[in-house]
């Protein structure tokens, strides 16, 4: 069994939050991993030209071109982002949106496969982490762990983050503050998070042991139909 993990933080490793979590449930899975950056790659949103509908290859040219066998070969996926503006980064939304290149004419390339959703934000990386579990829910994917992280928003080390009251450190902790190492949020430093992390790992790995891809691909199907009445309902 083969995961792909995938750390959609423009920053560098040593000093991603996000990193960091995704790196830690795929060493916890006991299966063979890679682990990719989209930091620096060039990735464009899906632009509907419905090119991928008849083979379920998408035609825009970029980087996401040499990720697509990654992502059809792996039997399961630790997707990070960080939280921007209470939703994924860009880069991360563009990605997962170009997933709609495999769902064509009822191909079943990523049916019933598993994922983790990690997200990290400078309050909470719960909003990054639902926006994943519902594009894995639009492959049929089931989520089977979510952690989430507090990480250090820009304003720690944009150089105004003390004088800035429109910035995070301002807001919570007033006027005055000043950014030391000690109020400065760090995943690495929080053992309920990196534990979380670690378990939804091994809780993968133990799951891919005897995964039905059917029976999950029946319970995804089931949920998004629900989602759909849900939506009717509610425009109604």
């Amino acid at each position: 069994m083969k995961v792909l993990g995938v750390s959609g933080s423009p920053r560098k490793e040593g000093v991603s939050g996000v990193h960091k979590l995704v790196k830690t449930v795929l060493e916890n899975t006991g299966c063979e991993y890679e682990l990719i950056s989209l930091r620096g790659k060039k990735i464009s949103g899906c632009i509907a030209c419905l090119g991928c509908a008849k083979d379920n290859i998408c035609k825009v040219k970029d980087d996401m071109t040499e990720l697509r066998e990654k992502i059809a070969e792996a039997d399961a996926y630790v997707i990070g982002a960080p939280n921007y503006y209470s939703t994924l980064n860009g880069i991360t939304h563009a990605f997962l949106e170009r997933w709609f290149q495999f769902r064509h004419q009822e191909r079943d390339t990523l049916w019933g496969k598993l994922g983790v959703a990690v997200g990290v934000g400078g309050k909470t990386g719960i909003f990054p982490v639902n926006e994943i579990e519902k594009f894995f829910m639009y492959s049929f994917i089931e989520t089977a762990a979510k952690v989430v992280g507090q990480g250090a928003a820009a304003c720690y080390s944009c150089g105004y983050g003390e004088t800035c009251k429109v910035g995070v450190p301002y807001f919570m902790y007033g006027e005055g503050v000043k950014i030391t190492p000690e109020i400065i949020p760090d995943v690495s430093k929080q053992p309920d998070v990196v534990r979380a992390a670690a378990d939804a790992g091994k809780l993968l790995g133990e799951r891919l042991k005897n995964n039905d891809r059917g029976a999950v691909t029946g319970k995804m199907q089931k949920k998004m139909q629900e989602k759909m009445q849900e939506m009717i309902e509610h425009s109604a």
